[in-house]
């Protein structure tokens, strides 16, 4: 999952990132910028700036960042409007071989190429193998997340959802193919190519040769006996894992070799960054225009205000009375609306310094006071009338289960604040809770002080921690409980672990509930939709029974552009406005 303002769930994530789609955290800048404009040229505006070029990451976990990556990284294949995987034949093609062993072989196509012309090859996809796959970690970590013994190679964002075996590399050197260890639901949306293998090499400082040698000679990871560390892989996972974020344009141009249908060519920094076409990029993901400009406008009436005067050509804004108001308003815009596959949550932290939430009474107290109700009517309902507050942590309103898990799940006894119920179990205590989120979020802001003032009518002291620089706070835990979104991929099961799984990177809150992060691994590989459906539920109940905390409501989406370019359709997953960036014509 990715965060937009939110995160992206890189695990239920978002786009496919060299491994499987996972989701994303989200939220809000207010920055804005100039732009260049020709006839052949498309400029967007977007809500967060670019923080790195690689998306699957704890700290690149970002909606925006796995919008570039989509728009300018290999992906074995694509979603249209309604999720059904769609195989990019552009790249090549994948294959499942058998099903026991679960076998699969990806194979590039002859001519696929890099930016920088280099043949695309197997090299490329054993990179993204082995992020993807952790094969090689041996690494234990403590509840922060630090390793104490072992290495850890590559960092992802949803952490490790599936294992295989060595892969076997063929058809000279153009595919690989591995087995599973056990069978993995969604091995349809594994993705295992993500930056080309001699440019992360030359940036390390190693050699391919040496990459492919650590390759074959590393032994695969073990915890209980982890092997010395493996200087080259480690060279390359650290490459990974942080050189591809930044704050502007890289002065290493390896950096930013492209296998997508764009590249980037240049970045402002807190005001745009503009793609251009990828000369070697060949097939039906070609893009019809010269350049896209994307401007970072993380404020919706600043957005709108840029798209009336011609500034830009289409926005993906954050959903608002106001901005649907104005965008209606406007003569010459069309205003595109939908459900996202997101939602708005409070996280309670169990690992938070002061341990307030360490008492489990003091957790459903708190959870009593949350006026969810009150914060669905004041940022949804004026926008879609018919929305409900959101009462699952594992399904929204539109997919199939959502019903049935509410059902069972003990929502209910969140279904209205209780104040006298709340002081009753806090028995005279008065704690104090400090809340982490994005003070450039209105609604955010808005969903903060409606809590804050219920939970005083309780005793309860809720202290603003809120912060621009939200997101990077969050795997720190300095704080006792956050307000953020998840944007999922819309499709898979991968997100689960991120959310529930004990010591998963993706799981910033630190739930520890053994029964539910054992389930959360089961999901991975559970091939039979009745029992995956029985596991989602008990996840999801024992996420309120536990007081994990609670959903609060599934995110509106609306994009709105102007006359001047053409085919650009709703879409609520984590690739946003850019989900078929190949059709656009201006």
């Amino acid at each position: 999952m990715k965060i937009r303002g939110r995160l992206a769930r890189n695990a239920v994530a978002a786009v496919a990132v060299a491994g499987v789609a996972a989701i994303a955290l989200a939220g809000c800048t207010t920055t804005g910028g100039g732009t260049e404009s020709t006839s052949k040229n498309i400029t967007i505006a977007q809500v967060n700036e670019v923080t790195s070029f690689n998306y699957n990451t704890p700290q690149g976990n970002l909606d925006t960042n796995g919008e570039v990556n989509y728009l300018t990284q290999p992906q074995f294949f694509t979603l249209n409007q309604k999720f059904d995987v769609l195989p990019n034949t552009d790249l090549g093609t994948y294959k499942k071989l058998s099903d026991n062993p679960l076998k699969v072989k990806y194979t590039l196509n002859k001519d696929a190429k890099w930016s920088d012309g280099k043949a695309m090859t197997a090299d490329d996809l054993l990179l993204g193998w082995a992020q993807a796959s952790c094969y090689y970690d041996s690494a234990t970590t403590d509840a922060d997340g630090n390793v104490t013994s072992g290495t850890q190679y590559f960092a992802t964002a949803g952490g490790c959802v599936f294992k295989t075996d060595l892969p076997t590399v063929g058809d000279s050197n153009r595919s690989i193919t591995y087995s599973y260890d056990e069978p993995y639901a969604d091995w349809n949306i594994v993705n295992p190519i993500q930056f080309p293998a001699h440019a992360v090499a030359k940036v390390a400082g190693v050699s391919v040769a040496d990459f492919l040698k650590a390759i074959k000679n590393t032994p695969k990871g073990n915890v209980d006996s982890p092997a010395a560390a493996n200087e080259t892989l480690v060279k390359m996972g650290k490459v990974i894992n942080t050189g591809y974020d930044a704050t502007s344009l890289p002065k290493d141009k390896n950096l930013l070799v492209s296998g997508g249908p764009l590249m980037v060519s240049a970045w402002t920094p807190k005001q745009s960054m503009t793609f251009v076409k990828n000369p070697e990029y060949k097939g039906k993901h070609v893009v019809k225009f010269d350049k896209l400009i994307m401007r970072f406008i993380g404020d919706a009436n600043a957005q709108v205000t840029a798209l009336q005067n011609g500034e830009v050509d289409a926005i993906q804004p954050q959903a608002s009375a106001d901005t649907v108001k104005a965008l209606k308003a406007a003569t010459g815009t069309k205003l595109i609306e939908g459900n996202q596959v997101a939602y708005d949550h409070l996280d309670l932290n169990f690992a938070s310094p002061s341990g307030v939430f360490k008492d489990p009474t003091v957790r459903e107290a708190f959870l009593l006071t949350v006026p969810r109700e009150d914060i669905l009517k004041a940022i949804v309902t004026p926008i879609n009338s018919e929305a409900k507050v959101l009462n699952s942590q594992l399904f929204l309103p539109q997919q199939e289960g959502y019903d049935a898990s509410v059902a069972q799940n003990g929502s209910d006894a969140y279904s209205k604040v209780d104040i006298e119920k709340a002081k009753s179990l806090l028995a005279g205590k008065t704690p104090t809770v400090k809340i982490l989120y994005n003070t450039n979020n209105p609604n955010r802001v808005d969903s903060f002080q409606a809590i804050q003032a219920s939970a005083k009518l309780a005793g309860i002291t809720v202290t603003d921690g809120g912060s621009p620089d939200w997101s990077s706070l969050l795997s720190g835990g300095d704080y006792d409980a956050s307000i953020f979104g998840w944007i999922n991929p819309g499709v898979g099961n991968a997100a689960i672990p991120q959310l529930f799984q004990i010591d998963n990177p993706g799981n910033y809150n630190k739930f520890d509930n053994k029964e539910a992060s054992d389930l959360a691994v089961k999901t991975q590989t559970t091939l039979n939709a009745s029992d995956l459906q029985k596991q989602k539920e008990q996840i999801d109940k024992i996420a309120f029974s536990d007081t994990y905390g609670l959903p609060l409501f599934q995110l509106p989406g609306i994009f709105a552009t102007n006359a001047k370019v053409k085919n650009i359709g709703y879409f609520g997953g984590q690739t946003g406005i850019v989900w078929n960036v190949w059709d656009w014509t201006k």
